[in-house]
């Protein structure tokens, strides 16, 4: 009897055992697909965000993937180049812009409080001799006008939002920053067409010689104090230094030109790079001209008495053709070819 109970508990016990090894078998094969599946799941995000990355660097780095969108350049997601120009144009160039702006305008505004005008040494003769012809007159305030119209809606698309955006506000800034655009791009052929013009027309006389090195040695004789005083340096038509600046002007009006031609034809259809490379040229060529178109305007102006006559009328007083041109004067004296105004 006891036999038969102690069998009983023993294959109760065993079938329990059964059961419960079972049940956690069961559970042990229910759970390797399930953490299969999640470590498979794991795997593939970790995948697919590295693949992002990876993705994203090939993206910023600028490399070209596949659309079937059409023009140049439709691959390119992220252009670096265009993103590093724009840096340099805002990080240096627009500074850069309004030093050559403010300084230069200021060392000349301090140069004539200090040194004054350049005056002539046996004042006016009141005979007026013949310097420019009609034609020159209206070459050069065709270019010098619309050269000043780029230099102002230059300066205030370049400018205008570091300087006077804040000021202005949107209602006012809005129109003006589109009004610069379109007057910009519509004054630029005619500075175009002039500038070939005048380039052409003027560049037989704008030739360096050897005396011109002693006009810079001497500042021109436009300094009254100190051992240049009195110093009127040998000149021909054209001085040392309108010499160098209708150079400036030929080399930098080329580039911006051609420049300026590039950024206004969309039909061109230029590469991102190119573009890029054009605005930056465009914007340097600018500085420059724009410092000296300041010292051309100074020195033909305030500093120099009597200059401003000679692209007003196309006559100069005969004492200021002696003191600043007299190599000029000279010749068309010696030749017959001296005129004066009637």
């Amino acid at each position: 009897m006891l036999n038969k109970q102690l069998n009983k508990s023993l294959r109760s016990l065993f079938a329990l055992m059964v059961l419960v090894m079972g049940l956690g078998l069961g559970s042990v094969m229910s759970a390797s697909p399930v953490q299969a599946s999640d470590q498979q799941s794991s795997q593939q995000q970790a995948k697919a965000q590295t693949s992002e990355a990876d993705l994203w660097r090939a993206v910023k780095s600028g490399e070209t993937g596949y659309t079937t969108a059409e023009g140049v350049e439709a691959g390119v997601l992220i252009n670096v180049a265009g993103n590093q120009g724009k840096e340099l144009r805002n990080q240096y160039i627009t500074p850069i812009m309004a030093l050559a702006v403010t300084g230069v305008f200021g060392v000349f505004l301090l140069f004539y409080l200090v040194n004054g005008p350049s005056k002539l040494s046996h004042g006016f003769s009141g005979k007026m001799v013949v310097r420019w012809s009609k034609a020159d007159l209206w070459i050069h305030w065709i270019m010098a006008i619309s050269c000043l119209v780029l230099m102002f809606t230059g300066l205030t698309i370049m400018l205008g939002k570091h300087v006077v955006q804040e000021l202005l506000g949107p209602d006012i800034w809005a129109p003006l920053i589109y009004g610069s655009k379109t007057v910009h791009d519509w004054a630029g052929p005619i500075f175009i067409v002039s500038w070939i013009v005048c380039v052409v027309k003027w560049m037989p006389l704008q030739t360096f010689k050897m005396y011109d090195l002693k006009w810079f040695l001497v500042v021109g004789g436009y300094i009254n104090f100190g051992p240049f005083k009195g110093k009127h340096p040998d000149s021909g038509f054209a001085n040392a230094g309108e010499k160098m600046w209708f150079w400036t002007l030929t080399l930098f009006g080329l580039f911006i030109s051609v420049s300026g031609i590039m950024l206004v034809l969309p039909g061109l259809d230029l590469p991102r790079e190119a573009s890029m490379a054009a605005l930056l040229i465009h914007s340097i060529s600018a500085v420059i001209l724009i410092a000296f178109t300041i010292v051309h305007i100074w020195m033909a102006t305030v500093l120099s008495e009597g200059g401003m006559e000679c692209m007003k009328s196309g006559y100069c007083d005969e004492n200021w053709a002696i003191q600043h041109h007299n190599l000029w004067y000279d010749e068309i004296k010696a030749n017959g070819s001296l005129r004066y105004k009637d």
